[in-house]
């Protein structure tokens, strides 16, 4: 059986590398890869890790709400259930195991110290609805993280609520709706302008405020068309939401004529900042003439976002904007900090409650410290580092892979599948090859302006010898893709994972998203 003919779903088969088939084991493992079926599956009837007191005799209140059957828990020893969760551990590959170049949410750097931070007794142990006397240090560190985010983007006003970076357009485009209310000019200015190379839910977060969303061309660079931009602008214009450091992987060099050609009309300019992490410490979004900007802070200062962990998405705010930012707003009254919900108390016309708390009182601590322990040269460092990583990967690729656009880029480059033109070899088929040597996927198909993306963000952290190793593997993979003999290999990848390679678009369009008694585990594995 060839490789490529074995294309079963799930439970990985027996091919080995160069087509052979392998020897099925008794047990299913392959070596030390361990074959781990679900919990449920492995309990058995009446065993119980621990031993319980038989509960007391008590009337209950609970009428016909009684549960009359089997509450079904799996059954089974303590050892087994370590066990379980341990062999699951050791198949979740993360940034602790090695270079993870997913190109979305940056898979960097979490220094130990902000986790020890964050669970400091009188952090970690917060309530949101704690008397504000009792939450002093923390709300001054909240001020302080502010301090710091307004300085970085040379803003005068921040946004702390917003929950993740959606949630910070949101916020930013509901206080650019306010003040178009407040000129009297909502009704007229329907239209935002969103760049083909914006972050996919920048249209989504204007058509969901019920705006129209009118895309822009990217001209040759990669860039936002310049020409196309000004010709778009008009009365009808609320604002344009541009991504820069752009979904390409590039600055966008005419960023300020691109804000004067804005304003200039009426609008205004909001920023996707998902990516300031390229640029933070060297330059500052409010000189390019940016009205309002979203920070992941869980992308550009520490903590891993990937699997929609814990985010936040302050958004600051210029000076023409700064009166809608929402509740609530930290301030200090006498020696005493306090939270405001009184706009008028502070001056503004706040947009309103964007959550119910203040924000997501983790991440900034994780941030403050991070932002503290690197200072402010270590911050211009960590981003010049993570622009020389991605340019170095690259300038190493460039004679065998090929790079979407001329020139520099910023933290992650960008390929498209010309290289593989031919081979019979497609960028899934490419990617999945890399599972097989070690590492996890990079972005792929995505931005969309370019065919076949492979979107690659090594970070600032990595060691050299570390990535110099990655493009190792990726030279040998492209090496073997262009020979032009390996078409069915690649198919066949990854051989060597738990998992062989699914039907994407069955677990996209039909997911089995929870096990049920009677299921065999070739039901569930699918």
């Amino acid at each position: 059986m060839s490789a490529s003919q074995d294309r079963s779903q799930g439970r990985a088969g027996g091919i080995v590398s160069g087509g052979a088939a392998a020897p099925a084991t008794f047990t299913g493992n392959r070596g030390l890869q361990i074959e781990e079926p679900l919990i449920f599956e492995m309990g058995q009837p009446g065993r119980c890790g621990v031993d319980l007191p038989e509960p007391p005799k008590v009337k209950d209140r609970l009428n016909g709400l009684r549960r009359t059957g089997e509450i079904g828990l799996p059954g089974l020893s303590e050892p087994q259930v370590v066990q379980h969760y341990t062999r699951l551990s050791q198949k979740n590959y993360a940034i602790d195991m090695g270079v993870y170049p997913l190109g979305s949410c940056t898979m960097k750097h979490n220094p130990r110290i902000n986790e020890k931070v964050a669970r400091l007794p009188g952090i970690g142990d917060l309530h949101p609805l704690q008397p504000v006397s009792t939450v002093q240090g923390a709300l001054e560190l909240i001020d302080a993280l502010a301090h710091w985010l307004k300085t970085l983007t040379g803003m005068p006003a921040v946004a702390m609520s917003p929950a993740a970076g959606a949630h910070g357009e949101m916020c930013g485009m509901m206080a650019i709706a306010a003040a178009l209310d407040a000129k009297g000019e909502r009704g007229k200015r329907r239209v935002v302008l969103a760049p083909e190379s914006a972050h996919g839910t920048n249209p989504a977060t204007a058509a969901a405020l019920g705006f129209t969303v009118k895309p822009i061309p990217a001209n040759e660079r990669g860039r936002v068309d310049l020409a196309a931009l000004k010709a778009a602008l008009g009365p009808d214009v609320a604002a344009i939401m541009l991504t820069n450091p752009n979904t390409c992987g590039l600055f966008e060099s005419e960023i300020v004529d691109i804000a004067k050609a804005v304003h200039d009309a009426g609008a205004y300019f909001y920023c996707d900042g998902a990516n300031f992490n390229a640029i933070v410490g060297r330059v500052r979004p409010g000189d390019l003439g940016i009205d309002c900007m979203h920070i992941n802070l869980h992308k550009t200062f520490s903590t891993p976002h990937g699997g929609g962990g814990p985010g936040a998405g302050p958004v600051v705010l210029s000076a023409a904007l700064a009166p809608y930012a929402p509740y609530p707003w930290i301030v200090k009254q006498g020696d005493k900090w306090t939270i405001a919900e009184d706009g008028a108390a502070v001056g503004g016309r706040p947009l309103g409650r964007l959550k119910a708390f203040h924000g997501q009182m983790g991440m900034f601590t994780r941030a403050l410290a991070y932002i503290l322990s690197h200072g402010a040269d270590g911050l211009k460092q960590a981003a010049e580092d993570a622009v020389l990583s991605a340019n170095y990967v690259m300038a190493s690729l460039k004679d065998i892979m090929t790079p979407a656009f001329e020139g520099p880029c910023m933290h992650e480059c960008l390929f498209d599948d010309g290289f593989l033109k031919d081979t019979g070899v497609s960028t899934l088929d490419f990617a999945k090859a890399m599972i097989d040597e070690g590492y996890h996927p990079m972005t792929m198909y995505f931005p969309l302006v370019v065919h076949g993306a492979m979107l690659i963000e090594p970070t600032e952290s990595q060691a050299k010898e570390d990535v110099d190793q990655f493009i190792g593997a990726l030279r040998s993979l492209a090496e073997r893709a262009r020979s032009g003999t390996a078409a069915d290999d690649f198919k066949a990848a990854p051989r060597f994972s738990p998992r062989r390679r699914l039907d994407e678009t069955l677990a996209a369009r039909k997911p089995v998203l929870r096990w049920r008694p009677g299921s065999n585990f070739k039901q569930a594995a699918e």
